[in-house]
C-alpha cells in the first residue's frame, strides 16, 4: 500500500454523521428574534456551536485582531516556525486581553492577518511584495472588521514593519467603533552577540574577509535574547510601536516592552479594559485619531530618530482616517523645530537597544521633554480616556516611571538620562535633528535622508556634510551588493541604484547600507537610489528620489562617472543632490540608462499596486489608494476608449 494515498491505521475509520448538539437554549427575546437578521441568529448559533456557554452570549461582543505567525507548542516549543519573532508571540497577548474581555462578561472573537519580515525578504524577491502588502493586509482587517456586524470595539495586535502600521490603518479607517492598539514589544539584546541589524551584514563582512566563518556562524545564530518581539533597534517596527502610542491609540508606556514578560502580559490586559471602557464611555476612534494627534505622532517620531518609512506610514494612516495627509513641507517643518532626544540604535552616540529606551521611560519620558518645550498637542484625547497633557502628568510622577529607570541603572548601569536627553544635553551631545528634505538636478521632487544617522565625523564643524564624487551606476540591487562585497566600490564614490522606485514595490535596500556601514571605508561610500530604506540604515544614505526611473526621473540618466555633488546641513534641515560638472548640461538630453531593464521578478500583484498608488498620490502621498481618486481616473480612460470607438460623422 502506498502511504500517501491510504492510511495503515483502523482509527480512521471511527466515524460517526450525527452529534448531539450543544446543549441549552439561545438568550433569545421575543421582539428580538422577530426582527432579528438571519446571520446575527446564525452568529449566535455558530458561537454555541464552537463552544461557548449559551447563557453566556448576551454578553457585548469585542474583536481581536492580530498579524500572529507560526505555531507555538504550549511549552512555547516551535511547532511551525513564524516568519520573524515579531508575530511569534503575539498570540499570548490576545489571550491575555480575550481571557479580561470573558472575565467582565463580555464575548472576544480573534482573527490574524500574519505579516512578512523585512530582514528575511532584504536582498530576495520577497522584498517586492512587502511594502504593497501593507495595503493589502489593511484592506483584508478593515474586511475582517466589517464582517463581524455584532461587535462592539477592536483590540488589534501587531508589532512589525507592514503589519503594525497596517494594523494603524485598518484601525484609522474604523472611525466609528473604539479602538485600540497593543504594540507587540521587542526582542531582547542578546549577550555577547551583535545586535539584529549588524548581523544581517555578515556575508558582506565575510565576502570581504573581515570576519571568519566560525564567528559569522556563532553571531547568526544567538542574535535573537529572546524569541518574541521586533528588533533591537528603532528601526520601522519599533518605530511604528512609538508612533502607535503618540497617535494615542496605544496606552501610556506601551511601546517598546520586552515581548514575553510580565510588563508585557500586563499592557495587552489592561488595553482590553480601556477598551470595554473606551465603548461605554461612547469614545470612538474619529474621537481620538485627529489632526493634532497626527501632529504629535510627528514631533515624537523628530524626537526619537525614527525610521524614514514612517513618511510613507504616518500619511497613510491619517488618510485611512479621513484626516489631511502631512506633506513634505509638513515633515521639513516639524524636523526642524524638533530636537533628537534620543540615543538608540541606529543612532548614536551610544547606541542603546529599544529595550533600554523602554526601561529609561518610553514614549511618555520623551513626552515630557516636547511638553515642556511647547511642541505637543496635550489636548488630544487617547485610548486611556484621558487627554494626552492628563497621561503626562500621570507618568511624571508614578511609580512605574521610577521604579523603571531605576531598573535601568541597576540592571545595565546606564543612565537614564543619557539615554532619553533633556534638549540642553542632547545638543551637548551633539545629536542632529532627524530627517533632511533634499532637491536638486537628480530630485526635482524631492529626496529624503537620515541626517541623524550620518557619522558625525563626516559632518563639518558647521553641521554641514558634503561629499562629491564619481557615480557607480547599479540597475539592480544584486549588482550592487556584489560590488560591495567584491570591494570594487572605493571611499568617495556615489553609488547610484536605479528602477527600484514604487514602479516595482519600491523594496528597501538594507542589505546594501548595513554593509556600507560596517565594512572598512563603507562610511566614506554615499548611495543614492529612487528606492527606499530599513529604519535601521545609517550614513549618507539617500532614498525616495524622485521622480523615480521608472517615470523618467533624471536619476535614470546618470553614467559612471558622472560627478555627483552631496550636501546635508544637519542644522537647517536643506540641501542638495545634483550631477555637477560636464554631465549637468547633458542630462536633460540623455536617454535613460541602458541597463536599466524591468524586473521579470515583479509580480502582477505588486504592478497593480504601483498603479494604483501612484494615482492616489505616489510615495509623498503614503503609497495610499485614493477610490475616489482612482474611480475618476478610470472613468476618464472609459470615457477616452469609448470616444476612440465611437465612429465620427464624415463631413458630407
Amino acid at each position: 500500500m502506498d502511504p500517501l494515498l491510504d492510511s495503515a491505521s483502523d482509527a480512521i475509520y471511527a466515524l460517526r454523521t450525527t452529534a448531539a448538539g450543544p446543549a441549552g437554549k439561545l438568550p433569545l427575546e421575543p421582539n428580538q428574534l422577530r426582527h432579528m437578521a438571519s446571520g446575527d441568529l446564525f452568529g449566535l448559533t455558530q458561537n454555541a456551536g464552537m463552544g461557548w456557554k449559551p447563557e453566556l452570549l448576551r454578553g457585548q461582543q469585542y474583536l481581536i485582531l492580530s498579524t500572529q505567525g507560526g505555531i507555538r507548542a504550549p511549552d512555547g516549543s516551535p511547532v511551525a516556525l513564524g516568519y520573524h519573532t515579531g508575530h511569534w508571540e503575539v498570540g499570548l497577548l490576545m489571550e491575555e486581553a480575550a481571557r479580561v474581555i470573558t472575565a467582565a462578561g463580555g464575548v472576544p472573537f480573534a482573527g490574524y492577518v500574519s505579516d512578512p519580515c523585512d530582514g528575511r525578504t532584504n536582498g530576495t524577491a520577497g522584498m517586492l511584495d512587502s511594502l504593497p502588502y501593507r495595503n493589502d493586509a489593511a484592506v483584508v482587517l478593515r474586511r475582517l472588521i466589517r464582517s463581524l456586524p455584532t461587535r462592539k470595539g477592536i483590540l488589534g495586535i501587531a508589532t512589525c514593519d507592514k503589519g503594525l502600521p497596517a494594523m494603524l490603518m485598518a484601525l484609522a479607517g474604523t472611525p466609528d467603533l473604539p479602538t485600540i492598539l497593543v504594540p507587540g514589544g521587542v526582542t531582547l539584546l542578546a549577550e555577547e552577540a551583535e545586535d539584529t541589524g549588524k548581523v544581517q551584514t555578515l556575508a558582506t563582512r565575510f565576502a570581504r574577509d573581515e570576519v571568519t566563518l566560525d564567528y559569522a556562524a556563532e553571531m547568526g545564530c544567538k542574535a535573537c535574547g529572546s524569541p518574541g518581539g521586533g528588533c533591537q533597534f528603532m528601526g520601522t517596527a519599533a518605530t511604528s510601536q512609538v508612533v502607535a502610542e503618540a497617535l494615542g491609540l496605544s496606552l501610556p508606556h506601551g511601546a517598546l516592552s520586552p515581548s514575553g514578560a510580565e510588563i508585557w502580559r500586563d499592557l495587552a490586559r489592561r488595553s482590553a479594559s480601556a477598551l470595554m471602557a473606551l465603548e461605554t464611555q461612547g469614545l470612538r476612534t474619529r474621537d481620538l485619531l485627529t489632526d493634532d494627534s497626527i501632529h504629535n505622532a510627528m514631533v515624537v517620531h523628530a524626537a526619537f530618530g525614527g525610521s524614514t518609512n514612517l513618511v510613507l506610514h504616518i500619511p497613510a494612516i491619517a488618510h485611512a482616517a479621513g484626516l489631511r495627509r502631512p506633506t513634505v513641507d509638513d515633515w521639513a517643518r516639524i524636523n526642524r523645530s524638533v530636537p533628537r532626544l534620543v540615543d538608540v540604535l541606529p543612532n548614536g552616540p551610544k547606541h542603546f537597544a529599544t529595550v533600554q529606551v523602554f526601561l529609561a521611560g518610553g514614549v511618555p519620558e520623551v513626552m515630557l521633554h516636547l511638553r515642556d518645550a511647547g511642541l505637543l498637542k496635550l489636548g488630544a484625547r487617547t485610548v486611556s480616556g484621558r487627554t494626552l497633557g492628563e497621561n503626562l502628568a500621570w507618568w511624571e510622577t508614578s511609580e512605574r516611571r521610577r521604579r523603571l529607570r531605576e531598573k535601568l541603572r541597576t540592571v545595565d548601569g546606564i543612565d537614564p538620562d543619557l539615554v532619553i536627553m533633556a534638549p540642553d544635553r542632547a545638543r551637548e551631545r551633539g545629536l542632529t535633528s532627524t530627517i533632511t528634505f533634499l532637491r536638486g538636478n537628480l530630485a526635482p521632487e524631492g529626496a529624503l535622508v537620515k541626517s541623524t544617522a550620518i557619522a558625525p565625523q563626516l559632518v563639518g564643524a558647521d553641521g554641514v556634510y558634503r561629499h562629491e564624487g564619481p557615480a557607480r551606476v547599479f540597475t539592480s540591487e544584486a549588482h550592487a551588493i556584489a560590488a560591495v562585497k567584491a570591494a570594487r566600490v572605493k571611499a568617495g564614490d556615489v553609488m547610484v541604484l536605479i528602477g527600484i522606485g514604487p514602479g516595482c514595490g519600491m523594496p528597501e535596500t538594507y542589505q546594501i547600507t548595513s554593509a556600507l556601514k560596517y565594512v572598512k571605508d563603507g562610511q566614506r561610500i554615499a548611495l543614492i537610489t529612487d528606492g527606499r530604506f530599513s529604519g535601521v540604515s545609517t550614513g549618507a544614505c539617500i532614498g525616495h528620489i524622485s521622480p523615480e526611473a521608472w517615470a523618467g526621473g533624471p536619476i535614470a540618466k546618470v553614467r559612471d562617472g558622472d560627478t555627483v555633488r552631496l550636501v546635508i546641513d544637519t542644522r537647517t534641515l536643506e540641501g542638495s543632490v545634483d550631477v555637477v560638472g560636464p554631465a549637468a548640461a547633458e542630462l536633460a538630453t540623455r536617454d535613460r540608462h541602458p541597463q536599466l531593464q524591468p524586473d521579470p521578478r515583479v509580480p502582477a500583484d505588486t504592478r497593480l499596486w504601483a498603479a494604483l498608488q501612484n494615482a492616489s498620490g505616489g510615495s509623498w502621498g503614503g503609497c495610499v489608494y485614493d477610490a475616489d481618486r482612482v474611480a475618476h481616473l478610470l472613468e476618464l480612460g472609459a470615457a477616452a476608449e469609448r470616444a476612440a470607438a465611437t465612429p465620427q460623422p464624415t463631413a458630407s
